[in-house]
């Protein structure tokens, strides 16, 4: 039974590793970070002709800062409040089957 037992605990940790590896916050900073990055670069080296094409407006620049910041703060998030595997492997709110709700 302690093997079991054991055995059980282990795959909860791996579970709860995975779950924090692809936690969606990661994935959207990450994403939003290194396109802001680009985009931000990519307005960092306008001409004055894109500038025209925008009516004097950096767009590139600025929109490169929004997506910056965006990612960071997903990130941010993600370290401040990172996730933890609920211990009866279920969501909060979620049916246990029942006819209530785990938590």
């Amino acid at each position: 039974m302690s093997e079991l037992h054991d055995e059980v605990s282990e795959l909860e940790r791996q579970s709860a590793t995975a779950a924090r590896l692809f936690d969606i916050r990661r994935i959207i900073g990450g994403l939003f970070t290194l396109y802001g990055v680009i985009v931000t670069v990519a307005g960092l080296t306008a001409s004055d002709a894109d500038l025209r094409k925008a009516q004097g407006v950096n767009i590139n620049l600025w929109t490169g800062l929004g997506m910056l910041a965006l990612g960071v703060f997903f990130l941010a998030w993600l370290a401040l409040r990172p996730a933890a595997a609920e211990p009866d492997g279920r969501p909060d709110g979620q049916d246990d089957g029942r006819g209530g709700t785990a938590g």
